[in-house]
C-alpha cells in the first residue's frame, strides 16, 4: 500500500498533540523545543495538508474543532507506534554497535587476531568503557570475502595478493612466506639459493584452494618464473598445523606464512630454503562494504591496535 501525498509527517502529528494537551501555542513550542512561529508554520501545513481546520484560534488560546479531536485521537494511537519503533531501533543501534561480526584467515586469526583483541579489551576496560562482543569466523580467505560481501561479517581479514572489485580495503599487517622443508630433505642442506623454476615444478604440499597463502605464493612464483603454473600438489591440506605435519613427515616442501612457524624453524623441526629471485613478501588486509574510511566503533578500535 502507497500512502497518499495528504498523509500528514510524524512532526506534524506530533505539534498537534502537545497543542491539544497544553491548550497554548507557546507552551507546546517550549516542549517542543522550537519557536511559536515554527508551531504555527507546522499547523498551518497540517490543516492544508488534511483539508480541514483543525484548531480554532482565539484570544485565550486554541481549542480543538470536530475535526481536530479526531485527528488527534488517531495521531495518539500513531505516535505510540512510532515512539516503540524508535525505541526498538534505537535498542537495535546499540547492540550492533556493541557487537563485532570478524571473519579471518587463518594466519591471521591465529597469530595476530588475538593479540589486538587482548589489547583493545584491556584499554577499553581501563578507560571504563564496555568492549564489543566480538564473534569470530576463522575460514580461508575466500571463504572470508564471502562472509563480507554476504553481509554476515562487519569486517573481513584475509591474505590473497588481490582484492575483488566492491570492497574498501586497509593494509593492516605485513608478513613473509617462507619456503620450508624436513631437516632430512636434500633442499635443507643446499648452499646455495634454490632456483624458483625448480620450485615451480616440484610437487609441494598445498593449503587448500582458497586459501590466502597459497593464493599469494602461487602469484609469487609465477612472477619469478614468468609462468602462472607450478607443479601439481603432493597434497592439500586446509590447516596450517596439517600442512606443517606433512611436511615434517617428508609428504615435501610447503609454503607457510613465517608468522606461523617460529616454533618449529627455531627448534630446528622444519628449516626455511632461500629461492634465488623470489619476492614472498606480501600484505595482509582488513576488508570491509561501505566507504573508503574505516567504519567508526568497533572495526575501527579493533585496527587501532594493530600497530601497538
Amino acid at each position: 500500500m502507497v500512502l497518499s501525498q495528504r498523509m500528514p509527517d510524524l512532526p506534524m502529528l506530533e505539534t498537534l498533540q502537545a497543542v491539544a494537551r497544553l491548550e497554548s501555542l507557546s507552551a507546546a513550542a517550549a516542549e517542543l523545543g522550537i519557536t511559536q512561529q515554527a508551531v504555527s508554520a507546522r499547523l498551518k501545513a497540517l490543516e492544508a495538508r488534511v483539508g480541514v481546520p483543525l484548531l480554532r484560534r482565539g484570544p485565550r488560546g486554541s481549542a480543538l474543532t470536530a475535526a481536530g479531536v479526531s485527528v488527534v485521537e488517531w495521531a495518539d494511537r500513531l505516535l505510540d507506534t512510532a515512539t516503540a519503533v524508535d525505541t526498538a531501533l534505537a535498542t537495535l543501534r546499540t547492540s550492533r554497535a556493541s557487537q563485532l561480526r570478524v571473519a579471518a584467515s587463518l594466519t591471521i586469526a591465529e597469530q595476530l587476531l588475538p593479540t589486538w583483541l587482548v589489547r583493545m579489551r584491556a584499554d577499553l576496560l581501563l578507560r571504563g568503557e564496555q568492549p564489543p562482543e566480538v564473534i569470530l569466523h576463522a575460514a580461508n580467505s575466500e571463504q572470508v570475502l564471502e562472509r563480507v560481501r554476504a553481509g554476515t561479517a562487519d569486517l573481513g581479514l584475509i591474505e590473497t595478493p588481490t582484492v575483488p572489485r566492491g570492497l574498501s580495503h586497509r593494509t593492516v599487517a605485513t608478513d613473509e612466506l617462507v619456503v620450508v622443508v624436513a631437516p632430512d630433505h636434500p633442499w635443507a642442506r643446499r648452499r646455495r639459493p634454490l632456483a624458483a623454476s625448480q620450485l615451480a615444478r616440484t610437487p609441494m604440499v598445498w593449503r587448500e584452494s582458497g586459501s590466502g597463502t597459497r593464493d599469494s605464493a602461487m602469484a609469487a612464483i609465477g612472477r619469478a618464473v614468468g609462468n602462472p603454473d607450478v607443479a601439481a600438489a603432493a597434497l592439500e591440506l586446509s590447516t596450517t598445523s596439517a600442512v606443517k605435519a606433512a611436511v615434517t613427515a617428508g609428504a615435501g616442501p610447503a609454503v607457510l606464512s613465517r608468522l606461523a612457524l617460529g616454533d618449529e624453524l627455531r627448534a630446528g623441526r622444519l628449516v626455511a630454503v632461500d629461492v634465488e629471485g623470489l619476492d614472498l613478501r606480501r600484505n595482509l588486509r582488513a576488508v570491509w562494504i561501505g566507504g573508503r574510511e574505516l567504519p567508526p566503533g568497533p572495526i575501527r578500535q579493533l585496527l587501532s591496535y594493530r600497530d601497538r
